[in-house]
């Protein structure tokens, strides 16, 4: 029997954290783990990326989608698959796609994007497409994504200007499009980056009166993890046996996709806080564990119930986002992320577990100092591990659950800010370092 005890200081009351209980799946055994992951690499045989045999039609969607992520999956080193992805990416500059010709095409940018980031040596041909879909295509959301890869695939200055003066000429209202307002900002930081805001301002500050705030603090590198704290309604941190209340989450996108992207790394800046969800049932432990999600919402997500505490809905506007951050933080770029994936049509944000083994994802093993934790396609990813038997080993989601029941009821509504702390360091914020700067 497996027990978690622990105890926690919420506004100055001591609370004892309920014991945690063992738990069977059957989903999590060793050799249910060995089976789903001879599939995946079955799936993604040689021949299965024959495009004259399985052409880009409606009636093959279900077919590319289900390879696409065996191959997000096993991330194989092949020419057959770059030669195959790149077919498929060259679809870029065709006016008359389908719906679902379109979105078999935007998982294969997706997963593309994954591929060429993983070794772009190997993936020279979906490089080669990329380009041609900024020269070419009409659909600003494949030439962001493409030069956003291009980007992050190691672009020198000279490279990034070409592109940015390109993206602006080829479209005169860049300014209007989400990606690519995004994208260019991307490149500016890189070539002149700004002083970050000091963090003390951001975790001091009150957005709304008697909301809970919970803060991921993370890296530049997603492939570290963050640490989570969490302020009470009263605006006074959590503690536990001591200490700062925190629970490390990994925010890292399985594609390596920027933030503004459908399935790309989870935004930095403000989210609505609201309530849990449970997990649905047996057939989605895989993909977030045993244990309740935690619901978070853009600025302009359909279904927030309040993204301002008595204003019903959503909220209109960038200035009404950049009044809910510090003085300090308000033209900083980086903290509009959410505002701006939202404006895109991004959503779901959620912080969960995973049922997924951590060994299930191929491209775990370039990311050692987050061992354990499984990437996400957005969400924020909880550790969630399991013995051989399929028995729980060890879980952070009921602590994080815990904390925020015991901070705001059982209906617990409140703000989660995601931030990162531009540096070269690869091991996650310590809480020594976060007491210094509340010392500051």
């Amino acid at each position: 029997m497996l027990w978690a005890t622990n105890l926690l200081v919420v506004g100055g009351v001591l609370l004892i954290l309920p014991a945690q209980s063992q738990t069977i799946v059957p989903q999590a055994t060793a050799a249910a783990r060995i089976k789903q992951r001879e599939q995946q690499m079955h799936q993604t045989r040689p021949d299965r990326y024959d495009l004259s045999r399985y052409p880009i039609t409606d009636a093959n969607e279900r077919y590319w989608r289900n390879l696409l992520w065996s191959t997000a999956v096993t991330e194989p080193q092949s020419a057959s698959v770059d030669g195959a992805i790149a077919q498929i990416l060259s679809l870029t500059s065709r006016r008359s796609l389908s719906p679902a010709q379109g979105r078999t095409l935007e998982m294969a940018m997706q997963v593309g994007t994954q591929l060429y980031l993983s070794n772009p040596a190997q993936y020279g041909g979906v490089k080669q497409q990329f380009l041609q879909t900024l020269e070419r295509s009409a659909d600003p959301e494949w030439v962001a994504m493409s030069v956003s890869a291009l980007v992050q695939g190691g672009a020198d200055a000279g490279q990034r200007s070409q592109w940015r003066t390109l993206i602006q000429q080829r479209f005169p209202s860049w300014q209007t499009h989400p990606a690519l307002i995004t994208t260019i900002q991307a490149i500016e930081t890189l070539d002149r980056p700004r002083p970050t805001p000091p963090l003390k301002d951001l975790l001091t500050w009150t957005i709304a009166p008697g909301q809970l705030q919970m803060y991921v603090i993370c890296r530049s590198d997603r492939g570290v993890l963050c640490q989570s704290i969490l302020k009470d309604r009263q605006g006074q941190f959590v503690r536990q046996n001591g200490q700062l209340w925190s629970v490390p989450l990994l925010t890292r996108s399985l594609h390596s996709l920027s933030s503004v992207f459908t399935r790309g790394q989870t935004p930095q800046g403000i989210y609505r806080l609201e309530g849990s969800v449970p997990q649905p049932d047996t057939e989605f432990f895989r993909a977030y564990g045993t244990f309740s999600l935690v619901k978070l919402f853009t600025p302009f997500e359909p279904g927030v119930k309040a993204f301002l505490p008595n204003r019903p809905g959503q909220i209109v506007g960038l200035s009404a986002y950049q009044s809910l951050l510090p003085p300090a933080w308000r033209n900083d770029f980086s903290m509009q992320q959410s505002y701006w994936a939202g404006k895109a049509g991004r959503g779901l944000f959620r912080v969960h577990g995973s049922g997924e083994a951590p060994a299930f994802f191929t491209n775990n093993s370039r990311y050692p100092d987050s061992a354990g934790w499984n990437p996400t396609i957005g969400c924020l990813s909880a550790l969630e591990l399991y013995d051989q038997a399929g028995r729980l080993q060890k879980a952070d989601m009921p602590k994080i659950l815990t904390a925020l029941t015991a901070v705001g009821g059982q209906n617990f509504s409140g703000y989660l800010i995601v931030v990162e702390i531009p540096d070269r360091v690869n091991t996650p914020i310590s809480m020594q370092e976060i007491e210094a700067m509340l010392r500051e």
